[in-house]
This record gives C-alpha cells, sequence and structure tokens, in this order.
C-alpha cells in the first residue's frame, strides 16, 4: 500500500480509536463529573441560527472573556502577577482572580528551561496586548473582567481538569505552576481551545475590520498553540507518558463538546516504523478545528450541560454569548 494511502488508513484508524475513548469519557465521567461551581438557567443559544443574530459586539467580547482568563493564567505563571487594574473595567459584573491557596496557588513558574521560560514571556505579553486591542476596539461596549479561578488547589479548576483526564488521582491536585512540564500541559489546555473559539466565530463577523482583527489574533494563538504544542512534544525523553497526557487532556475536552471529534493530542503517528508528528490539529483537508461558543463554554465550565457558569469562570462570562449546551 503508498505511504499516502497507509497514512489515511492509519488515521481513519486512529479517530476509530478516539471515538470509542470520548464515549468512555462521556458515560465514565456523567454530564456533571468537571463540575466546578454552580449553574444557572439556559439563557442564550449558540445554535447556527442564534450564532447568526448575534453582533460583532457580541463576538468580540466573548473572545474577550477568553483574553482575560489567558492572560491572567500567564501573567501569573510568568511574573506572580495579575493584569493592571485599568484593563479589567467594563460593562458587567468585574469579578476577581481566584488564586487558590496553598499547595497549586497561582504563583510564577520557577523554569528550569530558559527557552520555556521564553515562550511564557512571549505569550504573556501577546496575551495582554490582546487583551488591550479587543477592549479598545470595542470602547465602552467591553465587558469586565469576569469572575476567574485560576488555581490549581484541590477545589481549583486545573484539577478538576487533570482529574477527570486521569492524569492525576482523585486525592491529587494539578499544579500549572509547579514546574516547566505542568504549566506546559496547563497551557494546553487553554490554547487549543483559543484557536477552535476563534475559527468558529470568524465566519459570523460581519465588520471587515474586526474580522481582520480575528483573524490576526487566531494567527496569534495557533502560533502560540503550535509552540506549546511542539515543546509538549519534544519533551517525551523527559517524561515518557507525556505524549498519552496530551491525549487524554484532549479526549476529556472532547467528551464535553459534543458528539463530533474536535480534538487532537500530540501523541504521534507511526508507520512502517516511520514517526508522524501532531503538531497541528487539523481535520483531513489540513483545516484547522472549529468550535461554536456553547461548545467552548461547555470546555471552560468544565460542564457537558447547558449551564452559564462553572470552571475557570466560576459566575460565568460577561456578555450577551453566556451559555453552554447540553451535550
Amino acid at each position: 500500500m503508498p505511504e499516502s494511502a497507509e497514512l489515511i488508513q492509519t488515521f481513519d484508524n486512529r479517530v476509530s480509536r478516539r471515538d470509542a475513548r470520548r464515549e468512555f469519557f462521556r458515560a465514565a465521567l456523567g454530564v456533571g463529573a468537571f463540575a466546578v461551581g454552580g449553574a444557572a438557567a439556559l439563557n442564550f443559544s449558540t445554535g447556527a441560527s442564534a450564532q447568526a443574530a448575534v453582533t460583532d459586539a457580541d463576538i468580540l467580547n466573548f473572545a474577550l472573556n477568553l483574553e482575560y482568563l489567558e492572560a491572567q493564567f500567564y501573567s501569573y505563571a510568568f511574573s506572580g502577577s495579575g493584569l493592571p487594574a485599568d484593563i479589567l473595567t467594563g460593562t458587567g459584573t468585574q469579578g476577581a482572580v481566584t488564586t487558590g491557596t496553598g499547595a497549586g496557588s497561582a504563583r510564577a513558574v520557577n523554569f528550569s528551561d530558559p527557552i520555556v521560560r521564553q515562550y511564557a514571556r512571549e505569550i504573556t505579553a501577546d496575551e495582554a496586548a490582546h487583551v488591550r486591542f479587543l477592549r479598545t476596539a470595542l470602547g465602552t461596549a467591553a465587558v469586565a473582567q469576569p469572575a476567574i479561578n485560576i488555581s490549581g488547589d484541590a477545589n481549583g479548576p486545573f484539577t478538576a481538569a487533570a482529574r477527570a483526564a486521569g492524569l492525576v488521582s482523585g486525592t491529587q491536585i494539578f499544579d500549572p505552576y509547579a514546574n516547566d512540564i505542568n504549566f506546559l500541559l496547563g497551557a494546553f489546555i487553554f490554547e487549543d481551545v483559543g484557536v477552535t473559539a476563534y475559527k468558529g466565530a470568524s465566519p459570523l463577523i460581519t465588520n471587515n475590520t474586526f474580522l481582520d482583527a480575528a483573524a490576526g489574533i487566531l494567527s496569534a494563538e495557533a502560533f502560540h498553540a503550535g509552540i506549546i504544542r511542539s515543546a509538549l512534544y519534544a519533551r517525551e525523553a523527559q517524561v515518557p507518558s507525556l505524549r498519552s497526557q496530551t491525549e487524554a487532556i484532549s479526549d476529556a475536552r472532547d467528551s464535553l463538546d459534543g458528539p463530533s471529534n474536535l480534538d487532537q493530542g500530540v501523541n504521534p503517528l507511526t508507520i512502517n516504523s516511520i514517526i508522524y508528528a501532531n503538531i497541528a490539529p487539523t481535520d483531513t483537508n489540513g483545516i484547522a478545528l472549529s468550535r461554536t461558543a456553547a461548545q467552548v463554554l461547555n470546555i471552560v465550565y468544565l460542564n457537558r450541560a447547558a449551564v452559564t457558569m462553572g470552571g475557570f469562570f466560576p459566575a460565568g462570562v460577561n456578555g450577551t454569548i453566556r451559555a453552554s449546551a447540553a451535550n
């Protein structure tokens, strides 16, 4: 069989295995297994027809909520402190950042690898710039930062996600600030989701200026995701299970956002003793994967149900687009 045909067959087999693993997570974990925090009634649908009705400002504000989350995580991980107060205000209820207490609390990572530290420095600066840019583009319509939880302690969303994925036991914590590897795994949870969020939202934006801005941020987020995925892929020698851990996180995320296969880890494919990397998660056409706003919220709320809060956003996001979907 030609190599290209073998590659296609291998991808088909891998999709079948992933579907089986995803269904295992869905059955074993149940609807509320990931849930951290409360839930409110569904008040917004993000189905295809409803998405077409939202405004460009609604979409950019949804993106701004996600940028607040990413920027705060990276800022604490790199410098030990959060974003400045003057870029957190806006419409809606402004919330604080929950950093946790004791082991797993948000703090500066003591990076042992100077290259990973430089990755963290660059992404931190970019994410803060995204927050500023979106706030400027939205003007007085910009939403305030909602309440955000970036703790890795026993009650934090990082630990909830890691326990659900099987990275740690039910009595252990997952501390993304503990070392370089944990930081990369914590970043992996966010970066792929951000790329799929911008990809899914871009066709809904009607203003060309806003569309150009969203495309620019999507490109930057894709670079960030590629950096994180490459760094994880390259560190298999340090942590032999690392690539399979990314698959576990990927499968757990995919169990939250519905029946479609919208996620991939960095575990390589081996064909005829040749190892093929999987740095860019794409469909069979080599196109980046997309998620609806509701699917993104399923992941950041850590809940398969239709809810408006939980996980990394304990009081929900600000703006019009607030609800996840029932999966």
